[in-house]
């Protein structure tokens, strides 16, 4: 068939524009990198942070690497954040165990040059450009609110979390007010510094004191597997309701079996893959409200960002774990 008259004409414009596009400098270097620097790299919850880093890495053109303690250690993840800084990333990505302990190296890592976001728990007198993550307050009151109506508002309730963590403490802030004007106690605190295999010993422990405790209340993402685990072996599962906090795989499959009767599961994927594009804006002045942010009079940027939340339970459990299995087979 022979072509219309212009039809060649129009093929060699378009063939002209994807040729010139194709030639264009990107705005990344090759050797453009971002960091994110967390305790407890193994638990499920930075895995999926993880791959939010990943794929936001992949998708931009940039490399991303994920880094810190393999287990539980502010110091050791301190150290992990100061080893990035001295290697001069293009920007870094932190959540900082201790907000105190973390403030002066953010402090000094903005001043030399390089944005930091803090990540899932915040350092809030620091220097960093924004924070991004769960309204840890908010996701407190619901978990209390949960416990309380499982409780029928009034009862004792078992407490693991980790101390002396800022976003937990939020978390705490948030269970404390809800609970303040009703008649429930909670009656004590395991520190389980994120290990499920601690959680499990002390809440056995609790229980084999013949401590009266009508719920268990988990504000950090292994209480929750390691407080099913020590009902079970009590022979306790399903009588005594547990919230946990997270969406890991175990997590879900306890609720299943009906041992935790919900939990409060936060968006560690959304947060470490916006959180590398707000990076990406600031180290390339994208948003042009100022010429550079290294100098500018307030941070072009928000300088808080809500991922939200969302409560899992019987009746939609099988919908996240549908979800969770589609999102694995992507990877």
């Amino acid at each position: 068939m022979k072509p219309r008259q212009g039809t060649s004409s129009a093929f060699g414009i378009l063939l002209l524009v994807a040729l010139t596009s194709s030639c264009e400098k990107s705005p990344h270097e090759k050797t453009e990198r971002y960091v994110f620097v967390t305790a407890n790299v193994n638990l499920p919850y930075w895995q999926e942070a993880h791959a939010g880093l990943k794929d936001a890495a992949q998708t931009i053109g940039v490399k991303s690497e994920f880094t810190g303690p393999v287990t539980y250690s502010p110091e050791e993840e301190l150290k992990a954040f100061q080893d990035a800084v001295t290697a001069r990333p293009a920007g870094i990505l932190v959540s900082p165990a201790r907000a105190k302990l973390f403030q002066g190296a953010i402090d000094s890592a903005v001043s030399s040059g390089i944005p930091v976001i803090c990540v899932d728990s915040d350092s809030p007198e620091s220097r960093r450009i924004l924070f991004i993550g769960t309204d840890n307050y908010r996701a407190g009151v619901e978990s209390a609110r949960r416990m309380a109506n499982l409780l029928h508002g009034n009862g004792r309730v078992l407490l693991i979390t980790i101390l002396a963590q800022f976003n937990l403490n939020e978390r705490l802030r948030g269970v404390l007010e809800t609970f303040g004007p009703q008649p429930i106690e909670i009656s004590e605190v395991i520190d389980d510094e994120g290990d499920p295999g601690k959680a499990e010993a002390e809440t056995a422990a609790v229980f084999d004191r013949k401590e009266k405790i009508d719920g268990i209340l988990c504000l950090e993402a292994s209480g929750g597997t390691g407080a099913a685990k020590a009902l079970q072996r009590l022979a306790l599962s399903g009588k005594i309701p547990i919230v946990a906090m997270d969406k890991d795989q175990d997590t879900l499959d306890w609720i299943n079996k009906g041992a935790i009767s919900a939990t409060i599961a936060q968006k560690p994927y959304a947060m470490s893959y916006y959180g590398l594009k707000f990076l990406d804006d600031l180290h390339h002045n994208i948003v042009h409200q100022f010429s550079d942010w290294r100098t500018a009079p307030a941070s072009p940027l928000p300088t808080w960002v809500d991922t939200g939340t969302a409560v899992v339970d019987k009746d939609n459990v099988e919908a996240f774990q549908s979800a969770l299995v589609a999102e694995r087979q992507l990877r």
